[in-house]
């Protein structure tokens, strides 16, 4: 039965995955459950036990990765004893899940450019429950005089906004760089990135570093 379980989970994340790279490459209209089939190399019948249709295949991929996300920053920010800390959790688990899912950022970039046309509720109450929690961070920073004039909204497009792009543009900055000689920042590794952010946002809000000190 344990054995059985291993199996039906490994399946089941499998198609995920598959399903992800297939939704960001082409769209939730241009994806057919037979192509996910294929690519995960099992029967067809297997996704509509697992998700009943194409839609809640496509719910499954988002809400899961955006939950998870979610989870593992409010773990990563119980390290953190002060505001700073918990926004370079913040910044820096996000980075970490693009890097990890690096089809994810695409599939999001490309349902949102869609004005979210197949957002499922409960992926969109997962969405909104990753801004809110970075919201309640600059919120918090801000009643502490740790950040000013904070417009939570803007700084989560910074964040989510840039790691995105710099996921997806990652061969054009490759070949810009190839032919042209620009720095395109092809070499740099995502943790570099989400550091960068940080210290721009730092900034951006006013933080005096000599008078905060964040988790490492």
């Amino acid at each position: 039965m344990a054995k059985q379980k291993r199996d039906a989970a490994a399946t089941r994340s499998k198609i995920i995955q598959n399903a992800m790279e297939l939704f960001a490459k082409k769209g939730f209209d241009g994806v057919s459950v037979d192509e996910v089939a294929a690519a995960s190399q099992i029967n067809k019948a297997m996704i509509f036990y697992y998700f009943k249709n194409k839609a809640g295949l496509y719910e499954a991929v988002m809400q899961g990765v955006l939950d998870a996300i979610y989870e593992e920053i409010v773990e990563a920010d119980k390290c953190c004893d002060n505001t700073l800390g918990e926004l370079k959790a913040f910044i820096a688990t996000y980075a970490s899940f693009a890097k990890r899912y690096p089809y994810f950022p695409a599939l999001l970039l490309r349902e949102l450019s869609d004005s979210g046309a197949h957002l499922p509720e409960l992926m969109f109450e997962s969405m909104k429950k990753l801004f809110v929690l970075l919201s309640g961070i600059l919120e918090k920073g801000e009643r502490e005089g740790v950040f000013k004039e904070v417009i939570p909204m803007i700084v989560h497009f910074m964040i989510i906004g840039t790691l995105n792009l710099y996921v997806t543009t990652q061969s054009l900055r490759k070949r810009v760089y190839e032919e042209d000689g620009l720095d395109t920042c092809c070499g740099c590794e995502i943790e570099e990135i989400a550091e960068y952010i940080y210290k721009k946002i730092l900034l951006m809000l006013e933080v005096d570093n000599e008078k905060n000190i964040c988790c490492s």
